[in-house]
């Protein structure tokens, strides 16, 4: 089954609100096994919503329209619907009595304009909205295809696919069942890793699928399968995934819905280990991940943004002979931060980092995106440079998250060396 989702508002079109409705709506349907074909935004008229609406009919079995749905007069996807679907508006009383409790409830009294919201088309199927006042409608065509209209606010929106639409469509439609999962990596540019995963995707069977979803610093990799059988594709996936897992490597942090700074905290919480970072061009960056995971006070002593020279010899310690020498990007001086800050707030680990952020203050030698980034560790201390571009918000997020892979890298290293020895 393929759908089409249709968003209906002037405030989408010139950016005063964002379209999160359809990102919702092609994510339920996905995990259902509903392929999304496009996703349109059309203006609160009645030609383009007519258009729009025709125009999907042609192609796919499933239409679902968000928005235009309410009280005041601009809100005319109601009228349209039922002139193009060739029916009368009749009051419901269901629907009514649910807008009266609506009103109860709250304490509010009901007017004519509100009761106006339970008078649906003749000839479709209301699907309740327990959130708000306005009803969803279903209809169906000759040919057996379907359009679903549902209000634009999001929580009645949401509820009513996961309550009323997906339930329906289950009841009514043989859907193939789709397996999908997504692959984290860090640590490897795209066009690597697609060097790498050319064999696996060239014998991959033609039901699966090999998505890139890049982002600063980390790539998604989703794997997908259609097929009609679950226990079928479910061993046939199974296989895949541990191939692909195979070949990422140490590149693999997590998989889903998992970030880089919980999969490091599962690792220092589960193995007894405290963490403390001294940061200068990520600015707190790296504490704030760390701190954003519920449970973090477990493993994180704290920070210290050490963004000035004297903050990094008053309280870090850094030899100032080496921060004359070597300047403050420089591997003498972030692996100090690092031991200093590890020794002082006493952890098993620390983070240090120090760069060009940028836009400005780069020189031929150092330029913007040079970042120096140490981890110190039980057994030692390490420092590498990167270069992470002239972005200075990319710049500290890469920074950031490079840093927190080393990290994770070094506590396995450190559990691996335990694990041999026992």
């Amino acid at each position: 089954m393929q759908a089409d989702i249709i968003t209906i508002g002037d405030e989408i079109l010139i950016g005063q609100i964002v379209d999160t409705n359809s990102a919702f709506i092609a994510s339920e349907f996905n995990k259902t096994g509903i392929r999304i074909r496009q996703i349109l935004s059309v203006s609160d008229k009645e030609e383009s919503i007519r258009v729009a609406l025709k125009e999907s009919l042609e192609h796919v079995q499933l239409v679902i329209i968000t928005g235009g749905l309410g009280p005041t007069n601009d809100d005319i996807t109601k009228n349209t619907l039922a002139k193009f679907f060739n029916s009368k508006l009749i009051r419901n009383k269901e629907v009514e009595k649910d807008v009266e409790n609506f009103f109860a409830h709250r304490g509010n009294s009901i007017i004519e304009l509100n009761r106006s919201q339970a008078d649906v088309p003749d000839n479709c199927h209301v699907i309740n909205n327990l959130n708000g006042t306005a009803p969803g409608m279903l209809f169906q065509t000759s040919e057996g295809k379907v359009v679903v209209s549902l209000p634009g606010v999001p929580f009645e929106m949401i509820a009513m696919i996961q309550n009323g639409v997906i339930p329906w469509i289950k009841e009514h439609f043989e859907i193939p069942v789709i397996l999908n999962k997504t692959f984290l990596t860090t640590g490897i540019a795209e066009s690597v890793l697609a060097e790498r995963l050319i064999s696996f995707e060239k014998n991959l069977p033609s039901n699966f699928s090999l998505a890139y979803l890049p982002s600063p610093a980390i790539v998604k990799l989703r794997l997908g399968v259609q097929g009609d059988k679950l226990e079928f594709i479910r061993n046939e996936f199974e296989s895949y995934s541990k191939q692909l897992e195979n070949n990422l490597g140490e590149n693999l942090f997590g998989y889903n819905d998992d970030t880089l700074e919980s999969v490091v905290g599962v690792l220092l919480k589960n193995n007894n280990f405290t963490l403390s970072t001294a940061e200068s061009c990520t600015g707190g960056n790296i504490a704030n991940l760390i701190t954003s995971v519920s449970g973090a006070s477990e493993y994180f002593k704290g920070s210290i943004v050490a963004y000035s020279n004297e903050v990094k010899m008053n309280i870090l310690g850094v030899n100032k002979d080496d921060l004359d020498k070597f300047g403050a990007v420089s591997e003498q001086v972030v692996t100090q931060m690092a031991d200093r800050v590890k020794k002082l707030l006493n952890t098993d680990f620390a983070i240090a980092t120090s760069g060009v952020a940028g836009p400005t203050g780069g020189s031929p030698e150092k330029p913007v995106g040079t970042v120096w980034i140490a981890i110190a560790s039980p057994t030692n201390t390490s420092a590498i440079k990167i270069n992470v571009g002239n972005h200075r918000g990319r710049n500290i997020t890469r920074s950031s998250l490079a840093a927190l892979n080393l990290l994770r890298l070094s506590i396995l290293k450190i559990v691996e060396k335990t694990v041999e020895k026992v």
